[in-house]
C-alpha cells in the first residue's frame, strides 16, 4: 500500500466528510484528493518525476497538507522543513537531497533576502501567498502555487501510480551528531506500518476528530495528519499553540476527540482555568517527544477525567517505539510502556547480548516501521542499524539506554550520544557550538541538555570569552536568534573562566550538567 491511498480510499468512503479543517477553511476528502491531483499534474509539468525529492517549507496549512499528498500522488518523495530554518541549513538540506523542487510561502523567500541562491540541484520554486513588502530572493523558475494547480472544468484523473512500497515516501531531517543534518529514509512501507501500528492502539477510527497544533515538519504532528486521512476522520490543523486559550476554544467547538500534546503543552494547560470547559468529547490524549513529568499526570487526569491518557516514546528513525496502555500510567507513571503493534523491542549490553529485567542496556527496535536508512551515509547508517536475529535482516540500535521492570514495560535511563531532545525537536550540540563559535569573543565553547520539566531537556551553554573581550547573555542570545532555529536557541547561557577537561583534552560536559542528551 503506498501512502498516499490513505486520502484516495477514503475519499472514495467518505468524498463529502469533512477531511481537513484550518481557520475558516473546511475541506472535503474529495475536494482535498482533487486538488492533489491537480499539484500532482503540475509538479509533473515542472519536470518531477518518480523519485525525486520535492521540499516543503511551510507552516501547518491547507497547502502544506495538499503539497504532501500532491508530491506523493507525483511518484516523488515529500521533504517537510521547518519555516523557521535558516537560509544556510535550508541550503545544505536541499544540496544534500538534491531537490528538485521546492514550496515556499513568499515570507519565506523575502526572509531568505535578495542574496541569497538556490541550490544547485533545485530546478523551481513554488510560491504560496503574497509578498508585502520586501525583496523576494532570487528563483531560477518561480511559479505562484494557484498556477501550478492545472484549472479544468472537470474532476482531474489521478497520475498513473508507478511506486511501489519499497519505495521511498519522506525524507525527514534530523540534526546529526557532526552538526550536520541527516536525511532519515522512509519507505511507503515504513510509514503506512507505523500508521497502522500507531491507530490500532489508540482504536481510532473514523467518527475521530484530531487536533493537531505541532509542526508538520516534526514527525509527530506530520503522522497526525496521515493516520486521520487513514481512518477517514477529520484533522482539525492548528498553526501552533502560541494562542492556547484559541486553541482550548476551537477544540470544544469542533468536538475534538484526539489531542496529541509535548510535556511543554501539558505544563501551559495545567497553569490555566480551564473549569468552564467541556471536554466530554475528548477520548484521548497522547504525549511523547520527552516524558510527562510524573506530577503532571495527576493533574492532567483531574483536568480531563473522561480522557484516556497515553505516554509514548518514539524514534524519527522508525517513528513510534512505545506505548503505555492508559490503564497504567497511575500505575508505572514513570514508564514508557511496551513496543507499539507488530514491533519486537529489546535491550542488549555491550557485546550485543540480550538482558533481563532490571538490567541497564541499548535498546533495539525490530519491525517493519524501522527506517531504510540515513541518506547518503552509510557509515552513519550501519552505526544504527545492524544485522538481527535472522539471516540479512536490519534491525535499529537506538543509542538510548533502558530498562524493563518484571513485566517487560520500559523505562527510559538516558542517551547513549548528547543529541538533545528538546520541545519535541532533536538538537546537535555541535551545531550550536558552531553558532557559538563564530561569535569573535568565543574561545570556547560547549552546549549539553539538563532536564527540564517543561522542555524535556532545556539547551544550556557554557562559554569561555577571549581574555580583555566582554560579551553579554543577551548578545549571545542574539546571535543564536539570527543563525538557529528558535528552539535551539540556548535557554541557560553560563561564563565560565576555563571549562573542565579530560584528560585527552576534551571539554567534559558530564562535568557541565549532566550528558546531553
Amino acid at each position: 500500500m503506498l501512502v498516499q491511498e490513505f486520502l484516495e480510499q477514503s475519499a472514495q468512503r467518505f468524498p463529502e466528510k469533512t477531511a481537513l479543517v484550518h481557520g475558516d477553511h473546511r475541506l472535503s476528502y474529495l475536494t482535498l484528493d482533487e486538488l492533489s491531483n491537480r499539484l500532482a499534474h503540475g509538479l509533473a509539468a515542472l519536470g518531477v518525476r518518480r523519485g525525486d525529492r520535492v521540499a516543503v517549507c511551510l507552516d501547518n496549512s491547507v497547502e502544506a497538507v495538499i503539497a504532501i499528498f500532491g508530491i506523493l500522488k507525483a511518484g516523488a518523495v515529500f521533504m517537510m522543513i521547518n519555516p523557521t530554518t535558516k537560509a544556510e541549513k535550508l541550503t545544505f538540506i536541499l544540496n544534500n537531497s538534491r531537490a528538485r523542487s521546492a514550496v515556499l510561502h513568499a515570507r519565506k523567500t523575502a526572509e531568505l533576502g535578495a542574496e541569497w541562491r538556490p541550490a544547485a540541484f533545485l530546478e523551481s520554486v513554488i510560491v504560496v501567498g503574497a509578498l508585502k513588502g520586501g525583496r523576494s530572493c532570487i528563483i531560477p523558475r518561480r511559479v505562484e502555487w494557484l498556477d501550478v494547480l492545472p484549472q479544468h472544468s472537470g474532476a482531474v484523473q489521478p497520475l498513473p501510480k508507478t511506486c511501489i512500497d519499497a519505495d521511498l515516501a519522506a525524507l525527514i531531517y534530523t540534526s546529526g551528531s557532526t552538526g550536520s543534518p541527516k536525511g532519515v529514509m522512509m519507505t511507503h512501507l515504513n510509514i503506512v506500518s507505523a500508521a497502522t501500528s500507531i491507530t490500532t492502539y489508540l482504536e481510532n477510527r473514523s467518527d475521530d476528530i484530531i487536533l493537531n497544533v505541532l509542526p508538520l515538519s516534526f514527525d509527530y504532528g506530520l503522522y497526525q495528519v496521515i493516520m486521520g486521512f487513514k481512518v477517514g476522520g477529520t484533522v482539525v490543523l492548528e498553526r501552533s499553540f502560541v494562542y492556547p486559550r484559541e486553541v482550548i476554544d476551537r477544540l470544544v467547538q469542533e468536538k475534538v476527540t484526539g489531542f496529541p500534546i509535548v510535556p511543554t503543552i501539558s505544563a501551559i494547560l495545567l497553569q490555566m482555568d480551564l473549569s468552564r470547559y467541556d471536554f466530554s468529547s475528548l477520548r484521548y490524549i497522547t504525549n511523547t517527544a520527552a516524558a510527562l513529568p510524573p506530577h503532571h499526570i495527576p493533574k492532567l487526569r483531574k483536568l480531563f477525567p473522561q480522557t484516556q491518557i497515553y505516554s509514548m516514546y518514539g524514534l524519527t528513525e522508525c517513528k513510534r517505539v512505545s506505548y503505555l496502555p492508559p490503564d497504567q500510567i497511575d500505575v508505572r507513571p514513570t514508564s514508557v510502556g511496551k513496543a507499539i503493534p507488530n514491533e519486537e523491542v529489546y535491550i542488549v549490553d555491550e557485546q550485543g547480548h540480550r538482558v533481563g529485567p532490571r538490567e541497564v542496556g541499548e535498546l533495539v527496535v525490530r519491525g517493519s516501521n524501522v527506517m531504510r536508512g540515513y541518506w547518503e551515509l552509510p557509515e552513519e547508517t550501519d552505526r544504527v542499524l545492524k544485522p538481527g536475529p535472522l539471516p540479512g535482516e536490519k534491525v535499529l540500535y537506538t543509542g538510548d539506554l533502558f530498562w524493563t521492570d518484571e513485566e517487560g514495560f520500559l523505562y527510559f535511563v538516558g542517551r547513549k550520544d548528547d543529541i538533545i531532545k528538546t520541545r519535541g525537536e532533536k538538537v546537535s550540540p555541535k551545531e550550536v557550538e558552531n553558532v557559538l563559535y563564530a561569535l569573535d569573543e568565543v574561545v570556547e565553547a560547549a552546549v549539553v541538555g539538563v532536564p527540564d520539566d517543561v522542555l524535556g531537556q532545556a539547551i544550556k551553554a557554557v562559554i569561555k570569552v577571549r581574555e580583555g573581550d566582554s560579551i553579554t547573555q543577551a548578545d549571545v542570545l542574539r546571535h543564536c536568534a539570527k543563525h538557529l532555529e528558535d528552539f535551539m536557541v540556548p535557554k541557560i547561557i553560563e561564563f565560565a573562566d576555563a571549562l573542565p577537561k579530560t584528560q585527552t583534552g576534551k571539554i567534559n560536559k558530564r562535568i557541565l550538567g549532566g550528558v546531553a542528551g
